[in-house]
């Protein structure tokens, strides 16, 4: 859908009269009550539970379990008791899960962006059909490498390399009987219903796997994983935004002579940079908030962020709401930071999706 087109305008008032602010002030007085009401119930909704977690982060124990007390300095004296415990007594166990959780989000985040938006790019450009006989054999050559690996003891590297020689001989010799091809929808299918799976189902598979590989508890590990996890997600989003974004432009580009990578890489892409940073924020939010697989892969040298809270709930002395309430106000610093830098082309991507047709 190009911007000229009827129903790109259409869609554009449709989007102005439902969000633009100054159509509020043309309602009926009544009608302006009700929604003003409504946007303050909703605003104190939202950033209520944020207020309560930064008082109870300058609360006293006794403060904390003799409340619920709502106002600094009127309802209680603020302190820097919790703040204090975690960066000055517990510095340094803070200090490393707050950096691993930055190198394992930022560093997964970029992998993503990067190979999924290629991935996406060239399935919305590239039309291919695999043949489905050849994917059933590179499967099953997978699964019989994974079984001599955990059964018998073979070496990955050597049950890998064989599996795939017996891969490449079986499906150069079969691929003529092989008629029912996979289609771009297909394989775009098949990478989105990888999140279906609650991440409870695969956390034991991937656990022995860098087990064997003897990567765990390391960012490598973490790293990976929440690349491979994550990247179905940059795939889906970022194909609808290909989607949308004439060939015009590109097709002009190589009868210039220009590649199909500078193509995407120096006009592609930097049309698509309001759905690259929607993206990017949300999988960075993935990333930084992920437990489950946190929790199995890393112990003490990759412990991240969400761990360090769960811990909290654990101890012997109970559930410290108070250091728990300055951890998670540190959590929500680089998110919102991120959200910050990047404001200006998520809402150019949002009105993009909400006209794309």
């Amino acid at each position: 859908m190009t911007k000229s087109s009827p129903d790109y305008q259409a869609n554009q008032s449709l989007y102005a009269r439902l969000f633009e602010p100054q159509v509020i002030g043309k309602m009926p007085v009544g009608t302006q009550i009700l929604v003003y009401s409504a946007l303050v119930i909703w605003t104190l909704f939202v950033l209520f539970p944020i207020y309560w977690v930064l008082i109870t982060s300058f609360k006293d124990i006794a403060d904390v379990n003799g409340g619920p007390y709502f106002l600094p300095w009127i309802d209680f004296t603020p302190s820097l008791h919790a703040w204090k415990e975690l960066f000055v007594v517990d510095y340094e166990d803070t200090l490393t899960a707050y950096m691993n959780s930055i190198i394992i989000a930022l560093a997964s985040t970029l992998l993503c962006s990067m190979i999924g938006s290629m991935a996406a790019y060239a399935l919305a450009r590239i039309e291919y059909k695999p043949k489905f006989g050849t994917i059933a054999l590179f499967v099953v050559s997978m699964i019989l490498a994974s079984i001599a690996v955990g059964s018998y003891g073979i070496d990955w590297k050597i049950a890998v390399a064989v599996a795939l020689a017996i891969f490449a001989l079986m499906a150069r010799g079969l691929s003529r009987r092989f008629t029912r091809s996979v289609g771009n929808g297909d394989i775009l299918f098949w990478m989105i219903s990888q999140r279906i799976l609650p991440p409870v189902v695969v956390v034991v598979p991937i656990y022995m796997m860098f087990q064997q590989l003897h990567l765990l508890d390391t960012h490598i590990a973490l790293i990976l994983t929440y690349t491979v996890v994550n990247l179905p997600i940059v795939v889906w989003l970022m194909y609808d935004f290909f989607v949308s974004i004439p060939k015009d432009l590109e097709e002009s580009a190589q009868l210039d002579g220009a590649t199909r990578f500078t193509t995407f890489w120096e006009i592609v892409l930097p049309m698509a940079r309001p759905g690259l940073a929607a993206t990017t924020l949300l999988v960075m939010i993935l990333a930084w908030n992920e437990y489950l697989l946190a929790l199995f892969i890393s112990t003490s040298n990759a412990q991240t962020m969400p761990i360090l809270v769960a811990a909290m709930n654990a101890g012997e002395r109970g559930i410290l709401w108070w250091s728990m309430s300055v951890v998670i106000i540190v959590m929500i610093i680089p998110v919102v930071a991120m959200a910050i830098v990047l404001q200006r082309f998520i809402s150019k991507g949002v009105l993009l999706g909400a006209v794309k047709g």
